[in-house]
């Protein structure tokens, strides 16, 4: 069985991660303590990814698999894109991001609003070995959050998929089925396998 040390500080990406790696077969080592965060200063979902997972190989001298996703809005060239995180300034609350975008999207005619979110997953072995895989998912922006569950962009993302539901509108159990993030660790099982 893959055992691999989670690069992720974000409790909402270890607990969805952990539940797909888990039915993948794949164990789950928590990340160190006191592991300062990693600065992503690369611009691109593989260029962070790398960095995050090379970072926690070295701390803790076990493979690790790290992801970096980002929200790319078409009405706005892209953006946040790989800055999802930190849309409305470092430190930013998700409810600043939202707002953020939401406030960009203000005079988008809703056929304008189409989005996708792009997840990158990146393994790193002790022997210098990479795996890189990708998930994507499709859909469109939302006038006002929706939902309750789920963090991030989740409450104002419409899979196409969805049957007019957010992100923040499904149960973890429902969006591990589809999202982003799930699809990219699915693609790394049928490598791995």
């Amino acid at each position: 069985m893959p055992t691999f040390v989670l690069a992720t500080a974000n409790p909402h990406k270890t607990t969805e991660m952990s539940a797909v790696l888990a039915t993948l077969g794949i164990e789950v080592l928590p990340r160190p303590e006191g592991l300062a965060d990693v600065d992503e200063t690369a611009d691109t979902l593989v260029g962070n990814a790398l960095l995050k997972a090379h970072a926690i190989m070295q701390a803790s001298g076990h493979a690790a698999v790290a992801d970096d996703t980002g929200l790319f809005v078409d009405a706005l060239k892209g953006a946040p894109g790989v800055y999802s995180a930190r849309y409305s300034g470092e430190g930013a609350t998700d409810e600043q991001n939202v707002a953020k975008l939401l406030a960009a999207l203000a005079d988008s005619a809703p056929e304008d609003r189409t989005a996708t979110f792009r997840t990158v997953i990146a393994v790193v072995y002790p022997d210098g070995r990479e795996v890189v895989v990708e998930g994507v998912l499709p859909g469109v922006i939302t006038d006002a959050p929706r939902g309750e569950y789920g963090f991030g962009y989740d409450p104002v993302f419409l899979p196409d998929l969805a049957n007019g539901r957010t992100l923040a509108e499904m149960t973890l159990e429902e969006k591990n089925e589809h999202s982003h993030r799930a699809r990219a660790l699915r693609a790394l099982g049928e490598v791995l396998a």
